[in-house]
């Protein structure tokens, strides 16, 4: 889009699917690589393509786009002749392995039983003083 002129962020987001909050932040990772400018327009960013940016890497494409791939093997010439395929040995059959159920007791191994725990005594009741009303 910014290769056909210059555009504010808003023409930019309405174009995608994706929110304008993560439109600035790919505008903002092509700004930091030199790829866009932005600028201010009253209220508005608008970014602009910097095509001499763009120079170095359609030069480095064109370089290996003329670079002689690898040697390509030479084509066997074709014979006239097929060869008898071989008869076919008979196959049998593989069945297969049948899985059984997970044995519960190799799966989840079980918890050492628990000590029994101590008996406390609890101490009686001891008998509360008795408040009288001048005690108040």
């Amino acid at each position: 889009m910014l290769h056909e002129r210059p555009r504010p962020v808003h023409d930019l987001a309405a174009a995608f699917d994706i929110s304008r909050p993560a439109i600035s932040r790919h505008l903002k990772v092509l700004k930091d690589a030199g790829l866009v400018v932005e600028e201010k327009a009253g209220r508005e960013n608008v970014y602009s393509l910097q095509r001499a940016q763009l120079k170095p890497m359609q030069d480095w494409l064109e370089k290996h786009r003329s670079a002689k791939g690898p040697k390509q093997p030479a084509k066997s010439k074709v014979i006239d002749r097929v060869a008898e395929p071989a008869p076919a040995e008979p196959v049998t059959p593989v069945p297969e392995p049948v899985l059984a159920a997970p044995d519960v007791e190799a799966v989840k191994p079980r918890r050492a039983p628990r000590a029994p725990r101590a008996v406390v005594a609890v101490p009686p009741p001891t008998a509360a003083p008795q408040l009288s009303f001048f005690d108040l």
